[in-house]
Parts: structure tokens; sequence; C-alpha cells
């Protein structure tokens, strides 16, 4: 490795740079279009210095002192999803006589487990059977993230994007599976990694109807149609 006797410098400058441009960023999200933020920024920033000492740590250590801000600004990105309504993306639906099955697959996104605050992510599979009314692709992709940007536990984070899918198409079925991997299980706990938790919510026709449950299965399951 060739060392430059300029890179200690060139490092704490940038290092100070940066850490301007993380604070300019988050005055401007706070207050964009006049609005204020949600998020106690300045509260979560007290809670996450009482917690590096409660473990042992020195919050005003060199590495930490910027920590807590950091944090602040990390979980105002995650917990988003707690200050939207994600069935507004539902609102725009198109009228068409198309009557056999739409699924979106492989929708990939990442959530925070409630009881342990630790993430988990994966891929959700989402699809209906239309009853005269679609509605564009992005916006069932729009739903996963914020219902996903939010405190979750999976099996809700599945009932709440059917139950959503269902009010706003009033379609003929509907199907939300989740596929995911939950951090409180592979790094605490038991720590077993490659455990996979499946999630599903079957709705109307292919919660009535075996066949019709059976291909809608099929699609979502067969690696030949990701």
């Amino acid at each position: 490795m060739i060392s430059n006797p300029s890179n200690s410098s060139q490092s704490a400058s940038l290092e100070h740079n940066e850490t301007h441009s993380d604070r300019t960023s988050d005055l401007s999200n706070s207050h964009q279009h006049g609005t204020k933020s949600p998020v106690d920024h300045a509260r979560i920033e007290r809670a996450v210095r009482e917690i590096l000492a409660a473990v042992g740590e020195n919050p005003d250590r060199e590495g930490l002192l910027e920590t807590p801000a950091r944090v602040a600004r990390m979980y105002a990105e995650v917990f988003s999803g707690l200050h939207k309504d994600p069935s507004i993306h539902l609102k725009r639906v198109f009228t068409e006589s198309y009557d056999e099955i739409v699924l979106l697959k492989d929708i990939e996104f990442h959530s925070m487990c409630e009881h342990h605050l630790l993430p988990f992510h994966g891929r959700a599979h989402v699809g209906y059977l239309p009853d005269g009314k679609v509605v564009g692709l992005s916006k069932m992709a729009r739903v996963v993230d914020e219902v996903a940007r939010r405190p979750q536990v999976q099996e809700r984070m599945t009932e709440t994007i059917a139950d959503m899918m269902e009010k706003a198409l009033g379609a003929r079925g509907v199907v939300v599976m989740i596929e995911a991997s939950h951090s409180c299980m592979t790094m605490r706990g038991i720590r077993k990694s490659g455990g996979m938790c499946v999630t599903s919510s079957m709705r109307g026709i292919f919660r009535e109807n075996l066949s019709s449950r059976a291909e809608i299965l099929g699609l979502i399951m067969n690696p030949k149609h990701g």
C-alpha cells in the first residue's frame, strides 16, 4: 500500500465535510416546504447517549460523538411510514375488462421488528384478480415500502397490505405473501442464519377456491416467472 503524507489531513477534512453535509441535509429535510419534522430528533439523540453510557461506552469518544445524531436521522428514515397513509397510492385506479391474475413478485423491502428494534428484510409478492379495476404496478410497490417503514411484525405487515388492496380495488381475490429473514433470530438469541419466515394472506377467490389458490401459489413459487 502506498502511503501519502497528506492522507491524514485529507481524511479529517473529508470527515468534517461529510458531517456538515449530513447536518445540512437533515435541516433541509426537516424544514422543506415550511413543515416541521414529526420526529423528535433531540429526544432520540438524548436516548442514544443514555444507551451508550448504559452499556459501558463513552458517548463523548471521538467515534461516537456524531452517533446520536446519525441514529436520529436513521430512525426518521426507517420509521417514515408512521407518518404516511400507504393506501393513498391505491386511490388512482383504472377501469379495465382484464379479468386474469395480476401479480407483482419479489418486491424488496426492509423493515424493523418492533420486539427488539432489529431489521428484517425480504421480498413481498402481491397479486389480485381484478373485478373491473386495476392499479399501477409501482403503486403496489410503494404500499409495501411504506407499510414496511414502521415498527412491524411480519404477520401484521402481511395483513395490512392485503386489507388495503382488498378495500381499494374490490377485487375478486387478493394475495399477499412475504418471505423475510429476521436479525432478531440471526444475530441474537438462537443465532440461526438461513431461516426464512413465510407469511401469507389470501382473500376472496384465492381463499375460497382451491384451484385458484393453487394457481396463484404456482405463479409465486415458480422461478420461471421471476
